[in-house]
């Protein structure tokens, strides 16, 4: 049986990829999936899908950490790795090659790889497998298309007679840029070594790492979990030092077949807590769907703590409120745990005047904001109640002494309620900046004769010629 992913071009089903044993078969990526199957009439076609391209290099990328922390994708089936100071860890850069291109081979991936001084150059030799008796005359040697330039250029070099990268290195590079453009001549300096390769790593080293290599893969999960609380015993030292706790803790559990899985907890606040970070790991695998597998063992297992705070010995208050402070803490650290990061959310203010656009919800384990909530006046109602109807509920049969002043009674959920007292106004108008006038608001405090306190507005003035505004209730105070 062959295989072969297709995509949509132009209207027609081509061939994007294809297997080992199609390949054979003389069947290629770009041709027709109708001219395919006239080949091969058992050829099995599945839909190119980008997206989980993309995820399987991230993971890949994420086994290659073993090796170094520079390691950046090139998209769609390429990764580049800085191994600078860390072929050590190896006989040789041979033997660090072998193992990645075992480990690929075990997940059923086919490698190819190449080293070179510089990305740009490294990259194409891999892609294009050309050797040498130097780096220098093998990348001499590289087509054009190793360039990497769109395929307008590209087919213009060649029709140009300049088939290979060395037929257009003995080019003045002037000439090349006049002709084909700056970015040609760029490619050019770069895939040679004579200008700056940009490596871009896909993961930044965090702050604080610490990890646990095993000269033999470990394989059971309850060991893994005391391995981390071990970690964090070391990574607490370092915190300790720089007065500092972690917001953020991350592990990745190395398989010893090169896949990566990868646990992540917050807290709310800065921790040292090492039992207490272990209870929210431990929650955290009790809560997925698919438990931890060790397959056929861990290698390595890494704790990072990307995000960390200042963290200083604090004095506990007379009256106990620090301790009921960290318990509150610990409890939005479980829910969050269990529940999910979005799932547990507390209100924050924002500086806004319009009452709908003057608060927002963020996650719980988030810090705060520094804005504050307005206070009323000692022995004062509250300015605006907890919470606002979204989108105001309209008012009907509206009585008012004067037209401009509060309503004396109006109906409200099939209700008639008769006002007793009234504050206000409270007006909201158009900010300055908006690109189209809003109707301004008059805001009400109201009370009715049953004891209801409500906050009302009137939609607009009253204004000769027009329509008389409309009446909304906002909200309910408690």
């Amino acid at each position: 049986m062959s295989y072969a992913l297709i995509e949509k071009v132009k209207g027609a089903q081509r061939l994007y990829a294809v297997d080992p044993n199609a390949a054979r078969l003389g069947i290629e990526p770009g041709m027709t999936l109708a001219d395919s199957r006239a080949r091969v009439a058992e050829l099995e076609a599945f839909d190119h899908t980008p997206h989980d391209d993309h995820v399987w290099l991230e993971r890949l990328a994420d086994g290659c950490a073993r090796y170094t922390p520079w390691v950046m994708i090139d998209a769609p089936d390429g990764l580049v790795l800085d191994v600078t100071g860390c072929v050590h860890l190896f006989p040789g850069e041979t033997a660090l090659a072998g193992d990645v291109v075992a480990r690929l081979a075990r997940l059923g991936v086919v490698a190819s790889h190449a080293f070179a001084d510089n990305p740009d150059a490294a990259r194409a030799l891999a892609r294009y497998r050309t050797t040498g008796a130097t780096e220098d005359e093998a990348v001499r040697r590289l087509p054009v298309a190793a360039l990497g330039l769109d395929v307008e250029a590209t087919l213009a070099l060649k029709r140009a007679g300049l088939k290979t990268v060395g037929d257009v290195i003995v080019r003045p590079l002037s000439a090349i840029a006049a002709r084909f453009g700056g970015a040609a001549a760029t490619r050019v300096r770069r895939i040679m070594g004579e200008a700056d390769s940009p490596l871009t790593p896909r993961i930044v080293k965090p702050p604080l790492r610490v990890e646990r290599r095993f000269a033999e893969p470990m394989a059971r999960t309850e060991y893994a979990i005391e391995v981390i609380g071990e970690l964090m015993a070391e990574a607490v030292v370092r915190l300790e030092e720089a007065h500092e706790g972690g917001r953020r803790f991350v592990v990745r559990f190395f398989r010893a077949d090169g896949l990566v899985q990868r646990l992540a907890v917050e807290t709310g606040a800065p921790s040292r807590d090492v039992a207490a970070v272990l209870r929210l790991f431990r929650e955290r695998i009790d809560t997925l769907a698919d438990p931890i597998d060790p397959g056929f063992g861990f290698d390595l297992i890494r704790l990072d703590i990307p995000v960390a705070e200042r963290l200083d010995a604090a004095q506990l208050k007379l009256e106990g409120g620090a301790v009921a402070e960290a318990e509150l803490a610990a409890l939005i650290d479980r829910l969050t745990t269990r529940l999910g990061r979005n799932r547990v959310r507390r209100f924050a203010p924002r500086d806004r005047h319009l009452p709908e656009q003057a608060e927002f919800m963020l996650p719980a384990t988030d810090p705060a904001p520094s804005g504050e909530w307005p206070a009323p006046d000692p022995g004062e109602p509250p300015l605006r109640p907890i919470h606002l109807f979204d989108p105001p509920q309209p008012i009907e049969a509206v009585m008012s002494e004067v037209p401009d002043g509060p309503p004396r009674q109006f109906r409200w959920r099939k209700t008639l309620h008769h006002v007793a007292l009234a504050e206000g106004p409270e007006r909201i108008a158009a900010p300055w900046w908006a690109p189209r006038e809003a109707p301004t608001r008059d805001y009400y405090r109201v009370e009715d004769r049953r004891g209801r306190r409500l906050w009302i507005f009137r939609r607009g003035l009253f204004e000769d010629g027009k329509p008389a505004p409309n009446w909304y209730v906002h909200g309910v105070f408690a």
